[in-house]
């Protein structure tokens, strides 16, 4: 019943304005209601919130756990997708058993709910990636070609970008609860800056890599430096701390020698673009890395092309979603998530190589904040 009915997207603008109370009009409880039962604006848009959440996450939750059960290609027969799938069974119905939001203690029965199940779903990324795992070895020990399972990168990519929407509902609100924080209407952050972002990101990447490799090269941030914009800051970072991260990585992997292993690295160089009347901000990212053969493009935003190496995935603390690794750490898909993260508020990443030189990546955040969900 509840997989057959239409999925209700939401847009940036509507997060801002309905977090921000200026949608109340709409809500179920008019203001006369409203000081009769002595709510505040604040319980108000608690309220309002609440009951659009116990009415659309059954929906979203029904469409993935059906999803799951259906994947082509016997991919739902294994253990770790069945274990997502019965995660998202149970969401369902703690959902479902949650009372209609008529009043504060309501409220916040669906918000330890909700609590429970942003727990229950914060390994997802890792248990799919042993699904991926599984049915990838099974794949290559039968010959199979992965090209010809487009069916199922095309539900990944759907699957993890519906699931970041669920969790932004989910985290909106659990926020939105919480004592306000100045310049933020919840996980959005109305002046988030570009310039802070990139820099975190890259002081975290440089980290990373010289831990791994003992070097780093140094980002140069060019462009609006000054540029701040109304976005969820972690979700750019995340996106940030991915692309940079591989920049680092090709380019010290292609500029180091045996005979030269701490060569003087080349900046990776980080121009932010944008203006009065570009309907996109946009991040480009530019290495000397090497870069890598254009017939290689479509197994960098793969799934079963790049999933973790090795035959497991442990479900450790860094490997969870927002992990002190970052969220796509240990997993090997982190491009295309990223990605997933850029699409959800109608932005985009790609990549454009140079072979023998270098790679461009370019992060394309919208400026429209009415960009909705891409929901079927």
């Amino acid at each position: 019943e509840y997989k057959n009915k239409k999925q209700t997207s939401v847009s940036l603008e509507t997060l801002l304005d309905t977090g921000s109370g200026k949608l109340l009009y709409a809500s179920r409880f008019p203001e006369s209601k409203a000081e009769a039962l002595g709510l505040t604006t604040h319980e108000r848009t608690v309220m309002q919130i609440a009951s659009f959440l116990r009415h659309e996450l059954p929906v979203r939750l029904a469409h993935r756990a059906s999803e799951l059960r259906d994947l082509p290609h016997g991919l739902s027969a294994s253990p770790s997708v069945q274990q997502v799938a019965c995660w998202y069974e149970e969401s369902f119905i703690d959902i479902i058993n949650c009372p209609d939001i008529d009043s504060m203690d309501s409220a916040d029965q669906i918000a330890r709910t909700l609590q429970g199940i942003y727990s229950r779903h914060a390994e997802t990324l890792v248990t799919i990636a042993q699904g991926l795992i599984e049915f990838r070895k099974q794949k290559i020990a039968e010959g199979e070609p992965l090209h010809k399972y487009k069916q199922v990168h095309t539900f990944l990519d759907d699957f993890f970008l519906h699931r970041i929407g669920m969790r932004m509902l989910i985290g909106q609100y659990l926020e939105i609860r919480e004592p306000p924080r100045e310049g933020y209407v919840g996980m959005v952050c109305t002046s988030t800056s570009a310039y802070q972002a990139i820099k975190e990101a890259s002081d975290h990447a440089r980290f990373m890599c010289e831990r791994q490799f003992g070097d780093a090269p140094y980002v140069e941030i060019k462009g609006r430096t000054d540029l701040t914009f109304s976005y969820v800051p972690s979700h750019l970072y995340y996106m940030l701390f991915e692309v940079l991260k591989n920049s680092m990585r090709a380019t010290v992997e292609h500029h180091a020698t045996e005979d030269d292993p701490f060569p003087e690295l080349p900046d990776v160089r980080v121009i932010i673009s944008d203006g009065e009347d570009n309907e996109d901000v946009v991040i480009k990212v530019s290495d000397e890395g090497g870069g890598f053969p254009r017939s290689h493009m479509r197994r960098i935003f793969s799934y079963l092309y790049t999933t973790a190496s090795g035959n497991t995935v442990t479900n450790s603390a860094e490997l969870k979603d927002f992990g002190i690794e970052g969220p796509l750490a240990g997993l090997g898909y982190g491009l295309p998530i990223s990605r997933a993260y850029a699409r959800y508020f109608g932005g985009d990443l790609s990549l454009v190589p140079m072979e023998g030189w270098g790679t461009d990546a370019f992060l394309h955040l919208s400026r429209l904040k009415n960009h909705r969900e891409p929901l079927p």
